[in-house]
């Protein structure tokens, strides 16, 4: 053992802490003292010379001096991360829930104990994204960050697309290969997209962000027919976590969502398949900037958790006060607008009477809401004599959208589905 071996212990063997096990083979002035399981007979490809279920000694054991969660969820963890801090512990955690939630708390806890609390992994899996915003990029002041946050959900959108196939057809495939859980629905429904999107809005804008006003949607409703009528149209479809100033002449006001978009080809988020993920960042000076790679999995989340370790342990016994990078100094609290208050452009998929005046109908409603219209198509009729028709509206805004929608169901007109364009 080296003479500045610095001890860590681990909460969390499951697939990202295997990985930070085997990363940390390389290094050598690291020693893991103990790691926490919820099962200890459950067959492991790691070892680790002590293995515990009661994760309270970790965070009480005073030799070690950086704890590193990786189990996920709020309970335990949050009582476990706040008990290490009064111990005056530095976290490493990939916990992007418990950082949604309750990131004020902790960060402030931190900061009263002079203690660093890092997460790189906990936005973009092995994306470097948090270190760069908060250091080379520093100078900018962003107007937006937008991504693809979620493999899961970009993996199923991309396999629909190749394959001409229902949500539900590539969600059993996805679900047989292991990219998607038995219960999908913190994927599915954005939930992960949504925990995500609000620390990089945090760091982004220096802002205090309540995950309870963000926007959420998820990918369930989006069928193949949406996918094949976007790509003619010029679009890929895509979960988007988007942040961004809603008002040039406020910059305290976010809006803030996380929802499929129309993403144009032309754009390079668009480009991204499979289960990576993206980070595109707008800002002056920088204009734009975008950061790609594995958003999860085994070795590339362990690499960030890793970095994040070796950060610490470079700064441990050589200074008794915390980086003011690692620290979060950001009180003020985000004025975060509704989803009914922002402006887009829109794909209206629409099921429709194959009748004379229908199509004039539906481009009356959107007149009288103020709707202008940049395409109106017509994709076909059904054997139940309906038509599908496909509206991609200039930008608009949200609620006159929605009432548009109102009245064109009162003129037994169905909407399949609403997109936002981005």
């Amino acid at each position: 053992m080296e003479k500045n071996t610095i001890k860590i212990g681990i909460i969390g063997l499951g697939t990202v802490g295997s990985g930070v096990v085997k990363t940390l083979e390389n290094f050598k002035n690291i020693e893991i003292k103990t790691a926490a399981v919820r099962n200890l007979n459950k067959k492991r490809d790691v070892s680790v010379q002590n293995i515990t279920d009661d994760p309270f000694q970790i965070v009480n054991d005073p030799e070690i001096e950086i704890v590193v969660e990786v189990a996920g969820g709020c309970d335990p963890a949050l009582e476990l991360i706040t008990t290490a801090i009064k111990n005056k512990k530095h976290i490493v955690t990939a916990n992007k829930e418990l950082l949604a939630k309750f990131g004020a708390q902790i960060f402030d806890l931190a900061n009263e104990n002079n203690v660093s609390v890092l997460y790189e992994a906990a936005v973009a899996g092995g994306i470097p994204i948090i270190g760069p915003i908060k250091t080379t990029l520093r100078g900018n002041i962003f107007s937006k960050v937008a991504g693809i946050l979620n493999g899961t959900t970009n993996y199923i959108l991309t396999k629909m697309e190749e394959k001409n196939i229902s949500y539900q057809e590539c969600l059993k495939a996805a679900q047989d290969l292991g990219y998607a859980e038995a219960d999908p629905t913190g994927d599915v429904e954005g939930f992960d997209a949504m925990y995500k999107i609000a620390t990089l809005a945090n760091i982004t804008f220096h802002k205090r962000i309540d995950v309870n006003k963000i926007y959420r949607e998820g990918i369930t409703k989006i069928s193949a027919d949406d996918i094949k009528f976007a790509n003619e149209l010029g679009y890929k479809i895509k979960l988007i976590g988007l942040a961004q100033k809603a008002d040039e002449n406020d910059p305290d006001k976010l809006d803030i969502r996380v929802h499929p978009m129309l993403v144009p080809t032309s754009n390079m988020i668009s480009g991204i398949n499979n289960a990576m993920n993206a980070v595109l960042l707008e800002g002056f000076p920088v204009d734009k900037v975008m950061f790609t790679g594995p958003g999860a999995g085994e070795f590339p989340t362990a690499s960030s958790v890793v970095g994040d370790i070796m950060q610490i342990a470079g700064e441990l016994h050589h200074t008794d006060t915390v980086l003011p990078l690692h620290r979060c100094i950001d009180k003020d609290h985000a004025e975060q607008i509704d989803i009914k208050h922002t402006k887009n452009k829109y794909y209206i998929s629409i099921k429709a009477p194959n009748s004379k005046g229908t199509i004039g109908a539906i481009g009356t409603v959107c007149g009288n809401n103020n709707i202008n219209l940049s395409s109106i198509l017509q994709k076909g009729i059904k054997e139940d004599n309906t038509a599908q028709v496909i509206v991609i509206t200039e930008i608009a805004n949200e609620i006159d959208i929605q009432n548009a929608i109102c009245q064109m169901k009162e003129q037994n007109i169905e909407i399949n589905n609403l997109i936002r364009v981005m």
